[in-house]
Parts: structure tokens; C-alpha cells; sequence
């Protein structure tokens, strides 16, 4: 069906609704399949209409199209039996199951058998894993959530969820300006004619004289307002990924007004665009024509390749996983509304950001020039830098001049990079500072930049072309973008008044820069120097700031207009309009309102002494806080990462910091994580300070390439040998004087730490090869070494075996495994091989899921080759080759796009995941005389940057985005054997490593430093401690949520599960920087001799 033909079909739904043909309006749309109307679906769902329900799916898809449809219908059919049960209906209930469910026996048998069991149950409630069932109601209501994730995530049923905007009675209209040109035709045109008919033109009879056309109005039937259609966002759980919709989306603000000039200029720019009558003006030069139906022709050759993501993607079968986490339902109580602590400044506040990975790290700005950094778990100064001109002989004579009498100078705003491997400031006047951030204690100066002339109004962080970038504006009505090393890249020109806030973001591989001055001109700015895409006003005319949805997907912007009204509102990406504007303002402002995002969900406003919140989706304020008092008339806010933290300004120069329950407990473990052995994820703590959550943390999205100014120097054993030249940083509050003596904690008795055995784990002969914690923590899986997989389960530990190398997805519904022989697949739901493929030889040696599609699958193999399979197919997509011995590891980086495989040849290689070409490759620095070989082993941090390298001779981290060495530790004193295995904790914060004496070292991941041994006396029987045969871990694995618990496995077969007394909550602490003579014996972070001190020779 033709577009046209399309739209005309979506005219006449919206007739029908307005006169109330409500049956009607369903059949078309399900006869169409072009809108599916969720809120009907979720009305018949609620009534139990379930052949309806059915029959309205059946116009979108069926049962065998996908495995998103099959999963809607076995979800439906399951509800539909599991009531039949309920009313002890057996008889419907077997011709459910009969014909109904039976369709899904063919996928998977046995849970067909366990559903066909219920009938033999007086209460079906029996089963364990329907024993939380409630009542018919509820139990709907609760499917209804998860169909609608399906839905959502379903290719079918995209671009069929939003009914198109359109104004009402838009089909009247059209006949009505149909008949107005009939009537204009007429030979003899009579004022105020009758329409008696629309099946054939309209013709005035001839009267005596022609007098001027009237207008023609449509009879209007006696009908009540029409009910407008609900508008179905997409921004469910399962976003759609397709480039081809994120693409266009930015396209209708990216409008360049067309090449007049003698060379053409490259557009970028959707026909869908509204132009308003009043801003026709504003284009500096006339639009390009459209050479096709909702496309403007490209003019340039260099953005072809972005010309193929603005067309639309053919619909394809989605069978990834969505990495994206939101939640399906929210409560009030996941706002941070609670008062945890209060921080005094001692200066008034004017800009916050908190950490991107340490979510308790808080850096803040003043309005006398400082800059501190603090850790809100400890409510301590961890660094503070006052107001100091780095240099002023490199800044502009005129700011020479005026420095002098009026510095200090404010501080208009910090922030983070994507990393947090730097912070930046901007100041009221001409500076930007940049730090490099190490670790605690360590901020360092970087660059100081005479950015503006005038005030510094925004800086942000961006990554043009892979490279990490400083964007800026400010009162010189200038966007600027500088390299770190101070080089200006571009510098755009077109705002008409001092540029107010920057706001830069990617869709797909598009990068661009919002910014807002403060007549209220919304501008859009591509990477190049070709102008201004995007000319708009935001509401009140004034000061704007735009932000993102934590995910991308939506944007909002909040500001003030000059006679003090404040506006909240969400923008409609595709059309360059406002989508809702949010209520709930006081009547007057005397400044600028500031406001945040978090979660996906929730926006939050400080105003009126108070912070208000509000749910993305409601226009209505949601609630409000006036956090116990204190709060100026505006707060200004900031929310952290994990959204369970909320940072707020207080009117008497301090900072408050809300938290939800979830941020409570982040809070507290800084100092004291409360542990329980084997406890449920749903009780886990939340992260500790110094380190980066796996499970929540959105990806990062910068990526440091090799041209980076900043190069990582060596640190052999967590000692930094290189000397340096940057600022040493301030000790504040005179914490060092409070800190004891540092001494190493030494875990040599069982009571020092809790320990539980997997039962019936033991077994001399099949050591523990791999080891696994499920992605929930609610398990783990262990490989041997005779290829004999098992898995514990903490609700009912139950052994189960299933026929050494291992790769779990990451929504726990699969786990590959090979032991020399096929790689299987199983299902982890019944432990049942799924299929097998790539018989040997040669041996499969590693496997590892890719990180956003668990149907590929990275497998190392004996031959030193990597096939990236596609299970789905069953294909070898590609085999990579560039190492010379066995694959003994493979790491992905979502935010790198890189694979980065070791192997028994002491060599690291790097994938491009796009095109699967080696990028470089780097052998790891072995002592002297030691061979090129042993297993090497890979781990990617959290932030997807810092890489942990584990090989028997060392732990090293490397900057993955140029493989340089930035840290080393080697084997000494208490620990020197050699190491058997490494992983980071949970939130990276610490490294677990075990050795081949028996010992498990934990290091701080930041420094390498070693800040407890466990000993193999504090986990192995004295039996075990007196035998012939050495007993020592193989293979460690970190507990997903719990940051102090690992689990070890044994060459005797057992699997040890170790953490913390609840007493100690955690393994040690952090070593001072100076680590070396420590109460008279010298620390296990001796300081490394010079000659360590220079940089591995990379590959280029």
C-alpha cells in the first residue's frame, strides 16, 4: 500500500473514533496493521476477553513469527489456562492445553510436561514457582506489564504503537477544502450553497448573476468533541535500536539552510520539519528543495555513509537482548527524597556533578573560585583547589588587565568527562581549568585554557572522531571545541547573544552540539564548520538548559523566561517541537531554575526553596521536597549516576545530599558494606565510593584515543616511579593526621572472614577449570576440567550436572561450554543441551558472548584462531588471526567497539568489532629471561576503558584505547608465588587474585596495592593443609552485586564461597600512597627501581 494510501487509512480511523464507530475503528486497525492501540489491548486483556485479545494480535503478527510474538502468545494462553485452573475448570483447562498450548511443545518439551502436571494438582498454587500467584486480577495487571515489554521490543510492531499527530476532523477538513475548489470552479458560484452530496462534484445551479464565491462548509454531525487518540511513546524497557529511527529523529533538527555559496554544502535535514510562519525570517538562506518524498538530496560525497542511516531500515527479526535497563514499574520510594548527611562548603555553590562511576564522589564549584572534591560517604574533603591563575602570561593582555582587581572569579560550572578520568571548570571570566583525576587524593592540574572573552558560561565534555574533547561557550556569543591539549578545533560562529549552556550528545555514529543563548535561540551544530542546523525559540525567550534521558532517547529542556515565569518542557526530536510542557510552577522566578534527569523517569526541578519532581510521561508535578529546610528560593541539584543520590544546594553556603533506600546503603558502605554469606540480590548493598557499579551503569560513551595529550605512565606494584610535574595535590582537613599507621590485613584463621563449601563439589581428579557467577548472583557455575559442568542455586542448593572453557549471556538464559570437544549450548531454565556445533579440531579454548547480541559468540580456539559464530545461524561469521599459541582470553568493550583477545603467547590483540580487523597488537612486559608464554588473561573494568591483564608473572591495567601499561604488580614477600587467576569486584573497586601457594590477595583496582592476603589456613581444613597433594585456587570469580564476596575454585575439585566478617564488612584498607616502610616491615607495594619506569613500545 502506497504512503498516501497509508495515511488516508489512519484519516478514517480517526473519523471513526470521532463518531463513536468504536468496533469499527479496531477492525480497520487490526485488518491494517498499521496502528496497534495499546490502550484497547490493555482493556480486553483486563476483562479476560482472551479470543479478542487474540484475534486483535493476529493483524500484527503470529504465533511462529518471532521469538517476541511466540513469548506474547505463550504468555496469554498461559494466563488464559492457569484461570481455567483457578475456577477448576479442568475440562477447559485441558482443551486449552490441548489446543492452545500444545504449539509450544515443540520448542520446549519439558516445560510443556510441567504445565500439563498442574492438572493433577488440587491448587496449582503447589508449584513452586507459581506459588506467589495472587488473584485473577492482579495476575493480569502483572502480565499486562511484561506483554508490553514484548510488544515494545517486538520489530513487527514498530512504528505501530504512536498514532500520527494530527489535528482534528482532519478528513472533514480535506473534503471541506475539496468542495471550497469545487465551488471556486463553478461557472456561476451561489453564496452559501447546499451540499447535498459528496459522490459527485459540486456544481452551483445558474442563477440570474454570478456573485463571488462563498466559502463551503461541510455538514457537521450533531457528535460530541472527538477523543483524541492516546499518544503511545516508545520508550518501553525495550527501546527500538534500529540506526534508521534514532537517525531521522535527529535529522529533523539537523536543517542546514542549503549551499548558495560556490561550494555546495552538505545537508542534513528531514522534509517533516516544521518551519513556523514567524521564524521563516531567521533561515539565512532558502531550503534546499526535497528531491524525493521526505528526503533532501545529499550534496556531498563525505556524508554518504550518513545518508544510508537516514533512510529507513528494512524490519528485521531482533533476537538481541536490550542492554539498556528501565524499570517496568516505579514507586515514589526510588526518588532520593531522604535526608542522608550535610556538607558545609563554606561558599556558596554554583555548580555540582558527581562522579560518573564513583557514585559518592562529589565535585563541587564556589562562587570564590574553588574547586572540591568530596566523598559524601565519609563527609570528607578528599581535594580542594582555590582560585589561582595557572599561568597568566599565556592568557590575552586584556584579561591580564582586569585579573588583578577582580579575582577570585566565580565558578559557572564543573563537570565530569564520560570516563571521570577528568573534571573540568568554567569561570565567570575567560578561564577553563582541566584536571586529571587518578584516584583519591590525586587531582591534578592539566590544562588551563583562555577560553572566551568574557564569562565562561558551560563546558562539557565530547568526542568528535573518537577523541576526547572540551566543548565551551560563552558571553563572546562563541561555541568553542579544544583538544586536551589546548588546540582549538572548531569554532562556531551564529548565536546573536552570549551563549548560555551546550549540550552535546550522539545518535548512532552523528555527532552534534545543542546550545542555547540567552535570547532564547536554540541552535544545532554538526562537527564541521558549515553553520547552524537548527534555529528555534525556547519557551520564555531567556535561559535554557537542555538535557537527555539518561539512555538518549528523550530530551528536555528547563529554563526562565525574563519576566520570571520558569519552563519545563519535552521535546519531539523528529519535528523540532515541543512534545508536552510540564505544570506545576510558581507564578515567578527572580533567577534561572536549574533541573536534572535520572533514571529514565523522573525530572526534578529546584524552585520555590523546594525540589520538585516530576514522572517523564505525567505533565503534572509528581511530589516535592523541601529537604528539611534550608534550601535557597533556587537549589540548584544534581542527581548521581544510579539516580539513588540527589545533591542540593543550601541557602547557607552548604550541600545537602537525598538519597533513596538504595542510596542509604551506598552511603554506608563506604565505611561498613553490611554482608550476608549467599544472600539474595534483591538485599545486596549498593557500591562503595572508589569504584564504578557493573549493574546499573549506563555504558560510557567517551572514547580516549592514542592522540590523547595524557599518557598513562608505567606504575610497576601500585608505585608511581615516574617523576612528576603536575601540581601534587593539597592535603585538606588534616586527614592524614587522622589516619592510623597502615598495616597490611593478613585473613589467617577461618574466623577471620565467612566461608561456605558448594556441597558435593569435591573431586581430586576434575579440578575447577572455569567459574561463573550467574549475572543474577544467585548461583554459580563451575566447569571441571573432565568437561562436567554444575550449578548451585542458593534458594534450594541442588546439584545438577550436565555434559574447559565457559560463557554465560547476560540475562542468564544460556551458557555455552566446551571441553575439547562440540560447544554446546544449554538452557539454563532446565540445564538441557540446546544444540552443539564446530566439532573439532581444532579445541575450542575460550568462549565469550558479545556484549549487545547474545547469538554471536567469540570463540578462542587451540590453533590460536577466534571464530565469531553466529549461533543463529549456525555460521562462522569471521576468523581473526594474529596470535601464536592457544586463545587463553577474550574481553569486549561496548564503549572502545573492541575485542581484545590473549593468548598463551603473552600477546594482546585488538579487534575492530565493527569490521573484525586487527587493530594492533602488544606483548605483555615479561621479567627478564622469562619465555613468551603461560596463559594470559583479559578483564575489562567497568568504565570499559582500564583493562585488567592477568598473567602468572604480573596484574597489570592497560588504557585500552591505546593498550599503553598505566600500572603493574609482580609477585613479592608474603605473596610470590605465581598467580593462578584475577577478576575485579563487582563494582571494580578491588581486585581478587589468587595464587598458586594456596594465597588470594585483594588489591585496591585503582593503585594496584594490596590491602588484605587471605591465607589458605582461612578456608582449607587442616586435613587438606596436611595432605599430599597442594591444594590452591584455579580460577576466581567475583560475586555480581556483593563487592567483597568471590567465590574460588579449587584443584581438588571443591568451590569455595569467602567474604568478610560482618564485623570487618569489608577486605582491609586502602594503603597510603607512600606504601613503603610500614611499622617496621615493608609493604607488599614496594617501590619498583626506575629502570621499570619506561613505557611498554606499543605497536603502531
Amino acid at each position: 500500500m502506497s504512503s498516501l494510501s497509508r495515511e488516508l487509512v489512519f484519516l478514517i480511523l480517526q473519523f471513526l473514533e470521532e463518531e463513536k464507530f468504536k468496533e469499527s475503528v479496531h477492525k480497520l486497525e487490526q485488518e491494517s496493521g498499521f496502528f496497534f492501540n495499546m490502550k484497547y489491548f490493555e482493556e480486553k486483556v483486563h476483562a479476560g476477553e482472551w479470543d479478542e485479545v487474540e484475534k486483535y494480535l493476529s493483524g500484527f503478527t503470529k504465533v511462529d513469527d518471532n521469538r517476541y510474538s511466540m513469548k506474547i502468545f505463550f504468555e496469554i494462553r498461559k494466563q488464559k489456562y492457569l484461570e481455567a485452573l483457578d475456577r477448576q475448570d479442568k475440562a477447559k483447562a485441558v482443551e486449552i492445553l490441548v489446543n492452545d498450548l500444545k504449539v509450544f511443545s515443540t520448542f520446549n518439551e519439558d516445560l510443556y510436561k510441567e504445565i500439563t502436571q498442574l492438572l493433577t494438582l488440587g491448587n496449582f498454587r503447589e508449584n513452586e514457582q507459581l506459588s506467589k500467584y495472587g488473584d485473577t486480577k492482579t495476575a493480569r495487571s502483572i502480565m499486562l506489564i511484561e506483554l508490553k515489554k514484548l510488544i515494545e521490543a517486538n520489530p513487527l510492531f514498530r512504528e505501530k504503537l504512536v498514532f500520527p499527530t494530527l489535528k482534528s476532523s482532519r478528513l472533514r477538513t480535506l473534503i471541506n477544502q475539496s468542495l471550497n475548489w469545487q465551488h471556486q470552479l463553478c461557472k456561476n458560484p451561489r453564496p452559501n450553497p447546499d451540499i447535498k452530496t459528496l459522490f459527485m462534484d459540486h456544481t452551483c445551479t445558474p442563477s440570474n448573476g454570478a456573485l463571488a464565491p462563498g466559502p463551503v462548509n461541510l455538514p457537521t454531525a450533531a457528535v460530541s468533541k472527538p477523543v483524541p487518540y492516546t499518544s503511545l511513546g516508545a520508550h518501553g524497557p525495550f527501546p527500538p535500536t534500529a540506526a534508521a529511527a534514532n537517525a531521522n529523529a535527529l535529522a529533523g533538527w539537523m536543517v542546514n539552510a542549503a549551499a548558495s555559496s560556490s561550494v555546495q554544502a552538505a545537508v542534513v535535514t528531514a522534509s517533516s520539519l516544521p518551519v513556523p510562519p514567524n521564524q521563516v525570517s531567521i533561515l539565512k538562506r532558502p531550503i534546499t528543495p526535497p528531491a524525493t518524498l521526505g528526503m533532501v538530496e545529499y550534496q556531498n560525497a563525505d556524508h554518504e555513509q550518513l545518508m544510508k542511516r537516514l533512510r529507513p531500515a528494512q524490519s528485521v527479526e531482533e533476537v538481541t537482548y536490550p542492554t539498556v535497563r528501565q524499570q517496568a514499574s516505579w514507586s515514589l520510594d526510588d526518588l532520593p527524597r531522604t535526608v542522608a548527611l550535610t556538607l558545609h562548603q563554606g561558599s556558596a555553590v554554583t555548580s555540582l556533578d558527581f562522579h560518573p562511576s564513583h557514585h559518592t564522589l562529589l565535585l563541587v564549584g564556589c562562587n570564590n573560585g574553588e574547586i572540591t572534591l568530596w566523598e559524601a560517604g565519609i563527609r570528607e574533603k578528599l581535594g580542594s583547589k582555590p582560585f589561582k591563575i595557572w599561568d597568566m602570561q599565556a592568557c590575552t593582555l586584556t584579561f591580564q588587565a582586569s585579573a588583578a582587581k577582580d579575582a577570585p572569579f566565580p565558578v559557572t560550572r564543573v563537570t565530569w568527562s564520560p570516563d571521570g578520568t577528568f573534571c573540568g571548570a568554567a569561570f565567570s571570566k575567560h578561564l577553563i581549568h582541566l584536571y586529571a583525576y587518578a584516584g583519591p587524593n590525586d587531582l591534578r592540574q592539566h590544562l588551563e585554557i583562555d577560553a572566551h572573552a568574557g564569562g565562561v558560561n558551560d563546558i562539557a565534555f565530547a568526542h568528535p572522531n573518537k577523541q576526547l574533547c572540551v566543548v565551551t561557550c560563552g558571553d563572546d556569543k562563541l561555541i568553542k571545541v579544544w583538544d586536551l591539549t589546548g588546540r582549538k578545533l572548531f569554532n562556531f560562529e551564529g548565536h546573536e547573544a552570549p551563549v548560555y549552556s551546550i549540550c552535546p550528545h550522539q545518535k548512532e555514529n552523528i555527532q552534534f552540539i545543542f546550545s542555547t543563548a540567552v535570547d532564547g535561540k536554540i541552535k544545532a551544530w554538526l562537527y564541521d564548520n558549515m553553520g547552524s542546523r537548527v534555529d528555534y525559540d525556547a519557551p520564555g525567550h531567556w535561559c535554557t538548559t537542555m538535557l537527555y534521558s539518561a539512555d538518549g532517547s528523550r530530551l528536555f529542556s528547563c529554563g526562565t523566561g525574563k519576566d520570571g515565569d520558569s519552563f519545563l518542557v519535552e521535546w519531539n526530536e523528529s519535528e523540532g517541537a515541543i512534545k508536552r510542557t510540564y505544570t506545576g510552577f510558581r507564578k515567578k522566578s527572580a533567577g534561572v531554575v536549574q533541573f536534572d534527569t535520572t533514571q529514565n523517569h523522573f525530572l526534578a526541578v529546584g524552585e520555590d526553596s523546594q525540589i520538585k519532581f516530576w514522572d517523564m510521561d505525567n505533565i503534572n508535578i509528581l511530589t516535592t521536597t523541601d529537604a528539611e529546610g534550608g534550601l535557597p528560593s533556587l537549589p540548584r541539584l544534581r542527581f548521581n549516576r544510579e539516580g539513588n543520590l540527589l545533591a542540593v544546594t543550601t541557602a547557607d553556603n552548604g550541600i545537602k545530599i537525598l538519597a533513596n533506600a538504595t542510596g542509604m546503603r551506598s552511603l554506608r558502605t563506604v565505611e561498613a558494606p553490611p554482608f550476608e554469606a549467599l544472600r539474595s540480590p534483591l538485599e545486596a548493598a549498593a557500591i562503595k565510593v572508589s569504584g564504578p557499579s557493573v549493574a546499573n551503569v549506563a555504558p560510557v560513551s567517551c572514547k580516549v584515543e592514542r592522540s590523547s595529550p595524557v599518557r598513562p605512565s608505567p606504575i610497576l606494584n601500585g608505585v608511581d616511579t615516574m617523576a612528576r610535574s603536575m601540581e601534587k595535590p593539597r592535603a585538606l582537613d588534616d586527614v592524614n593526621d587522622k589516619v592510623k599507621p597502615w598495616q597490611l590485613t593478613e585473613i589467617v584463621e577461618p574466623v577471620q572472614c565467612r566461608m561456605a563449601t558448594m556441597p558435593e563439589s569435591t573431586d581430586a581428579t576434575n579440578k575447577v577449570a572455569r567459574l561463573l557467577y550467574t549475572n543474577s548472583g544467585v548461583g554459580i557455575l563451575a566447569l571441571g576440567s573432565n568437561g562436567v559442568q554444575k550449578l548451585w542455586k542458593w534458594v534450594r542448593v541442588n546439584l545438577e550436572e550436565a555434559v574447559p572453557c565457559i560463557a554465560l549471556s547476560k540475562n542468564d538464559s544460556y551458557v555455552m561450554s566446551a571441553a575439547g570437544g562440540k560447544v554446546s549450548l544449554f538452557n539454563m531454565m532446565t540445564f538441557k543441551v540446546m544444540t552443539t556445533f564446530m566439532p573439532p579440531p581444532p579445541a575450542s579454548t575460550f568462549l565469550a558472548f558479545h556484549p549487545q547480541d547474545n547469538n554471536i559468540l567469540a570463540i578462542g580456539m587451540e590453533d590460536s584462531t577466534i571464530h565469531i559464530y553466529n549461533v543463529r545461524v549456525d555460521e562462522v561469521k569471521s576468523k581473526l588471526k594474529g596470535h601464536q599459541k592457544r586463545i587463553t582470553g577474550l574481553a569486549f568493550s561496548t564503549t572502545l567497539n573492541i575485542l581484545v583477545s590473549s593468548g598463551a603467547d603473552a600477546q594482546l590483540c585488538v579487534w575492530s568489532i565493527d569490521t573484525w580487523e586487527k587493530r594492533k597488537s602488544v606483548p605483555i612486559q615479561l621479567p627478564a629471561g622469562k619465555a613468551p608464554n603461560g596463559d594470559t588473561r583479559v578483564q575489562f573494568h567497568a568504565d570499559q576503558v582500564r583493562l585488567l591483564v592477568t598473567h602468572e608473572t604480573q596484574l597489570a591495567i592497560y588504557d585500552a584505547s591505546k593498550m599503553e601499561r598505566i600500572r603493574q604488580w609482580v609477585p613479592q614477600d608474603a605473596l610470590s608465588a605465581p598467580i593462578s587467576c584475577a577478576a575485579y569486584s563487582c563494582n571494580s573497586q578491588l581486585i581478587f587474585a589468587s595464587f598458586c601457594d594456596g594465597n588470594v590477595g585483594v588489591f585496591d583496582a585503582d593503585t594496584l596495592r594490596l590491602r588484605c592476603r587471605v591465607g589458605p589456613s582461612a578456608y582449607l581444613s587442616q586435613a587438606v593443609l596436611n595432605g599430599s597433594q597442594a591444594v590452591y585456587p584455579v580460577v576466581v570469580a567475583a560475586h555480581p552485586q556483593e563487592p567483597n564476596q568471590f567465590a574460588v575454585g579449587l584443584t581438588d575439585g571443591s568451590v569455595k564461597v569467602i567474604e568478610p566478617t560482618e564485623s570487618d564488612s569489608k577486605w582491609g584498607v586502602s594503603p597510603p600512597a607512600d606504601n613503603g616502610l610500614l611499622n617496621g616491615r615493608t609493604g607488599s607495594s614496594s617501590t619498583a627501581s626506575n629502570n621499570h619506569a619506561q613505557p611498554d613500545q606499543v605497536q603502531r
